[in-house]
């Protein structure tokens, strides 16, 4: 998980921990504010992964586009 992700789960667990400890009405809104937060950073961890795999299968493409001309010298270097 990268950095930021952490510290946002580390402050929606402080919300559900700080609501339950004052035991009062925050419950029922620090409940549902941190399973959104979570959603949303699970989300964009998701899309985050989903274009960084996107682009390596890009420079594979390209990569098997390219094609290498060899010389008569590099040939010759490789045999």
């Amino acid at each position: 998980m990268s950095p930021i992700t952490i510290a946002v789960l580390a402050f929606a667990l402080a919300l559900v921990v700080m609501s339950g400890a004052f035991m009062g009405g925050a419950v029922i809104v620090a409940v549902p504010l941190a399973i959104v937060i979570v959603v949303v950073v699970g989300l964009l961890d998701f899309k985050r992964r989903r274009n960084q795999a996107e682009g390596m299968h890009r420079f594979r493409e390209r990569a098997e586009s390219d094609k290498i001309d060899f010389s008569s010298r590099d040939r010759q270097t490789l045999s």
